[in-house]
C-alpha cells in the first residue's frame, strides 16, 4: 500500500479527505468535517446518494433519529443534503474505489473503477457493510434482457405502464412496486418462492386483497427458464413447489431479490478486518490500523458496537476531530458550539443571533 509518487499528475484531484459512500452516515461525516473546514469529495457505487437508506427503504419510516419523531429513508437523505450545502460537497457517483495507495508524502492515492483519481489527506469509509449489487436471477441466459426487459430496480416507472409485468421478489421492494403498478400495468403477476414474506405485514395484506379482488395475481414459485420470440423475452418459465412447470407470458419482469453487500477491493487495502467489518483502534477517533484511514458506521466493528444511524452520526463526529491533526497539523483544534459560535455561523451562512 505503498507509492513512490511524488508528484500529481494533470487530472488528479487533491482534497483534504475523501469519504467512501454516501448513505446517511458519511453525508454527516461532510458535515463535521465541514464544521472544521475541511473539504471532502464523496465516493459511492450507487448512482444515487443515500445508500441502503434510499435503495432498499426509501418509503418506509424511521423512527430513532433524535428529535425526529418520523421520517424515511429518502426524507432523511434529503434533509442530510440540506444540511451539508454550505459545504459544497462533490459526488462521484455510481464508480467504485479501486485502489488505495500510501504516497511518499503521507497522502493516499485513491483510484476509482471510471478513472477518478484523488490525492487525500485522509480517507473516511462510510461505506455501509460495504459496495452494493443486486442479486441477479439464476437461470442461464436471461442476462441478455437486461436493460431491455429484465430490470432490478426501476428508473423510469412510466416504461412499465400498459404492460404485462411479472415481479419476482418477496420483499418491500417487490411489494411496494406490484402495488404501484396495479391499475397502471396491462398485468402484474408477483412471484415468490414460499408463502412467507419479508415485506411490511399492511404491503403483503393489501396485495392479498387485490388478489383475491382478481386485480393481481400470486404465484407460489421459482424461475427456471424462459421463452424468447422474434428475440425478445415472451415467456418466464415457473416451476412450482409441486415440480410442475408453467409459463407466464410478459413484456417485462422485474427482480427484487435485495441487495448484496460486498467489501470488494476494500479487503486489499491493509486493513484489519473481523468478519468482513473493519476493526477501528479505538473510540476516541474511529481510526483502523491505518493513520489516515477513518471507518464510520455499519462497516466498523468495535467492542460494544451497535449498527445504528445515530451511532454512525456520533462516530462521524469524533472522526472529523481524529482526522484534523492530519490536515491541520499546526492547527489546535478548538471544540467550538454552532449554537453560540460566530465562527461556524459564518461557516454556515447564518446570522449570528442577538440576545437582548
Amino acid at each position: 500500500m505503498n507509492s513512490n509518487q511524488s508528484v500529481i499528475e494533470p487530472g488528479v484531484i487533491e482534497t483534504d479527505a475523501v469519504i467512501i459512500g454516501a448513505g446517511p452516515v458519511g453525508l454527516f461525516q461532510v458535515f463535521e468535517l465541514g464544521l472544521l473546514e475541511i473539504k471532502a469529495h464523496i465516493i459511492d457505487s450507487l448512482p444515487a446518494v443515500g445508500g441502503q437508506c434510499v435503495e432498499l427503504y426509501p418509503d418506509k419510516p424511521i423512527y430513532d433519529i433524535p428529535a425526529v419523531p418520523v421520517c424515511t429513508g429518502q426524507e432523511l437523505t434529503d434533509n442530510l443534503l440540506k444540511q451539508i450545502e454550505p459545504f459544497e460537497p462533490t459526488f462521484h457517483l455510481n464508480q467504485e474505489v479501486t485502489g488505495v495507495e500510501r504516497r511518499e508524502d503521507g497522502r493516499f492515492n485513491v483510484a476509482t473503477s471510471v478513472g477518478t483519481r484523488f490525492v487525500t489527506k485522509t480517507i473516511f469509509i462510510a461505506a455501509g457493510v460495504g459496495s452494493f449489487q443486486a442479486r441477479t436471477l439464476k437461470v442461464d441466459g436471461i442476462e441478455a434482457f437486461e436493460g431491455s426487459q429484465l430490470f432490478y430496480r426501476v428508473k423510469e416507472p412510466a416504461l412499465f405502464e400498459g404492460k404485462n409485468i411479472v415481479i419476482c421478489g418477496g420483499g418491500d421492494s417487490a411489494l411496494d412496486w406490484a402495488l404501484n403498478f396495479v391499475g397502471k400495468a396491462e398485468s402484474v403477476i408477483l412471484l415468490h418462492r414460499r408463502e412467507d414474506f419479508r415485506a411490511a405485514p399492511a404491503s403483503v395484506a393489501k396485495m392479498k386483497a387485490l388478489c383475491d379482488e382478481y386485480e393481481m395475481q400470486l404465484i407460489i414459485g421459482q424461475a427456471s427458464g424462459f421463452e424468447t420470440k422474434d428475440g425478445k423475452l415472451s415467456e418466464i418459465k415457473v416451476t412450482g413447489a409441486d415440480g410442475v412447470t408453467r409459463r407466464l407470458p410478459l413484456d417485462m419482469l422485474l427482480v427484487f431479490f435485495g441487495l448484496s453487500p460486498k467489501l470488494g477491493p476494500i479487503a486489499e487495502w491493509g486493513l484489519d478486518i473481523e468478519r468482513r467489518q473493519l476493526k477501528v483502534m479505538d473510540t476516541e477517533k474511529f481510526e483502523t490500523n491505518v493513520p489516515g484511514i477513518f471507518a464510520v458506521g455499519d462497516i466498523n466493528t468495535y467492542p460494544g458496537k451497535k449498527k445504528l444511524i445515530l451511532s454512525g452520526f456520533h462516530e462521524a463526529a469524533l472522526a472529523a476531530f481524529g482526522a484534523a491533526p492530519y490536515i491541520f497539523p499546526e492547527k489546535k483544534i478548538h471544540m467550538q458550539y454552532t449554537t453560540t459560535s460566530p465562527k461556524l455561523h459564518k461557516i454556515l451562512g447564518v446570522e449570528t443571533p442577538v440576545f437582548d
